[in-house]
């Protein structure tokens, strides 16, 4: 698809400007992430993956985002291997028992497959619609979430996993 018709569909879908600038650049970073990989991996569940992850934001920029994202996907009939990737992109992965703490549906949201990955590691190369270095990426996780949290570690896992199959 050509970015303008996303844009466009995304404007229809009701993503404000600063939302769809965001949604483009995470999809440009995971479209060339994809590439870039030696991995059989399905490119454009990579493209589709990444023009709804955020979907949910339309509705609310809270952590539960991504459920919300998900759930809308569903009613839309999206094919579900989409939705998981809409569901599983927030932060690096969220564990059940973290979702619990969070106030999210009790479950898993740790991206397991390659495209799942691809799609939340290009989201944490993304501050707004710029695109920021794996060292940026993880300075902000560290000073957000602190040095020691789970999810600091998962993106780090996450980050070598993808470097390795280049």
């Amino acid at each position: 698809m050509e970015e303008r018709e996303i844009a466009r569909l995304l404007e229809c879908l009701g993503c404000g400007p600063e939302l769809r600038g965001h949604i483009l650049a995470v999809r440009r970073v995971a479209l060339r992430i994809a590439d870039s990989l030696n991995a059989l991996v399905d490119r454009r569940l990579v493209e589709l993956g990444a023009i709804y992850h955020d979907i949910g934001r339309t509705k609310t920029h809270g952590i539960n985002h991504a459920v919300v994202g998900a759930e809308m996907a569903r009613q839309w009939g999206v094919d579900e291997r989409i939705i998981r990737i809409v569901e599983r992109h927030i932060g690096a992965g969220i564990s059940k028992e973290e979702a619990e703490t969070l106030g999210l549906p009790p479950r898993d949201y740790i991206p397991e497959t390659l495209e799942e990955k691809i799609v939340a590691y290009a989201d944490n190369l993304i501050d707004g619609d710029r695109e920021v270095s794996y060292e940026e990426a993880l300075e902000r996780f560290k000073r957000v979430l602190g040095p020691d949290h789970p999810s600091v570690e998962r993106f780090i896992k996450m980050h070598h996993e993808l470097e390795d199959l280049r």
